[in-house]
Formats: structure tokens, sequence, C-alpha cells
């Protein structure tokens, strides 16, 4: 398998095998979790705020559920520079009183990234806690979003202080009952697959946020979530194409 994974180079098969990577979430014929008609509001930073224009993952997560025959309608809710205890504040004026069926939650990068700046793991503990039990009061669906590298490289210290936060989002994701879309983990995974690393800009722009070729991996993963079959997923990445 190794061998195989160091000879894919296109960004195709690269986005193919982020969906594979948790092939056995795939189920053939399983039911997709979001529903037509409903209102998915996008939490985050950066990197979501960017997501919700022109070819960011939130349309392109929207596009690929229409391609499945599932319209739904974005609410987006990204804001530059945001941390845990900011999307916590926040979280009633641009998440509950929008009254959404679901919520995608990506937070993490800059908890970690602003250093003395951000959050500490104890307290993001308790903000994230306290965002998913708000939003599941609300009945709001929660997909809960790994937080994607910071640079494009595992072994720098901020990547591994930034391991801590995902296994709780992990953990939480079990406890609560949320989705759990690991877009750290594809991120990994497309890295170590591709030969050419792009001088660490495979897969954003700068080392942190998403370029188009990001953006498709971390939308694969969400559909990936939401429960789309492998083929519902090729034929989404291939509209994106088009």
């Amino acid at each position: 398998m190794t061998t195989k994974l160091k000879k894919i180079g296109q960004m195709g098969s690269l986005l193919t095998f982020a969906m594979l990577a948790g092939a056995s979430s795939l189920v053939q014929g399983a039911e997709i979790a979001v529903k037509s008609g409903e209102k998915i509001a996008f939490m985050g930073d950066s990197i979501t705020a960017a997501g919700a224009q022109p070819n960011g993952y939130v349309l392109l997560t929207i596009s690929g559920l229409e391609s499945a025959g599932v319209k739904t309608t974005a609410i987006p809710a990204g804001i530059s520079g945001h941390k845990s205890n900011q999307m916590l504040g926040r979280l009633e004026k641009h998440v509950l009183s929008k009254k959404p069926d679901w919520m995608t939650l990506s937070c993490g990068v800059n908890d970690v990234w602003h250093g003395k700046r951000g959050v500490l793991l104890d307290q993001y503990k308790v903000n994230i806690t306290k965002i998913v039990d708000q939003c599941q009061a609300a009945d709001i669906k929660v997909m809960i979003l790994t937080s994607t590298m910071i640079k494009e490289d595992q072994t720098n210290k901020l990547n591994q202080t930034l391991k801590g936060y995902n296994d709780f989002l992990i953990e939480l994701a079990k406890e609560k009952k949320c989705l759990i879309a690991d877009l750290n983990a594809d991120m990994q995974a497309i890295i170590a697959a591709s030969e050419d690393k792009k001088g660490g800009k495979l897969l954003t722009r700068d080392g942190v946020h998403m370029n188009p070729m990001g953006n498709k991996m971390m939308a694969t993963g969400l559909l990936k979530s939401f429960g789309l079959s492998a083929d519902q997923i090729k034929k989404a990445q291939a509209s994106w194409e088009s």
C-alpha cells in the first residue's frame, strides 16, 4: 500500500485518496444525514470565511450535496482570527438565532497558532463543549471538523500541540454523538501520498489557508461525513471541475 500511495501524483487521485482514507464510513446506499430543505451553519475562522467564497469548501459542500439530490442552504459564520472563546461568544447571534438544522464547527487553528494570545487546551475544551451543548439544546445537529494543519509539516511544534486539540474533538464527537470530519487526518494523508509537496503549499496558499485543492479536500471530508457514498462523492468532485 505504501509503494502504491507514493505513486499518486494527480490532484484528482489525491482527492479520491482523501475520500477513501475513510472508506469504512462510506457505505453504499447509506442514508445521507442532511435532508433537502435544511439549513447548514458553517462556524469557523478565516478558513471558513474564505470557504464561503466562490470555490470555497462551504459552497463546494452545498453543491456536492445538490449533486446527490440534496438541496440545502448555507449560513456562513466564519470570521477571520476567531478562536473558541470568540465563537462561543457569538454563537447566539451568528448560529442559534438563524435556526439552522445543522452546524459544522471548524475551530482550533487560531487557538494554537496565536500562541500567548491563543486558548489553552483546558479552556478550549470548555468552550467547544459549551458550543456543542448549546446547539444540541436548540435541536441543531452538529458536525465537528478536526482542525487542519498549521503549516504542511506534521512534525512542527504547532501541529504537535494541535494534536491534543484534535484528539479532544474526536472524543467529544463520540461522547455527544456528533458527526466528525477528520480533515486533519485527510490532509496529512494527502501530503504523505504526494511526491511533490509543492514547497509546503500543496493544499494551502500560505501554509494555513486553503488553496483550491485544499478547499476540495475539506468539502470532500464533509460530504464523506454527511454520508455520501463513494460514487456520490466522485460525482460531486467531477461537478467541481465542470
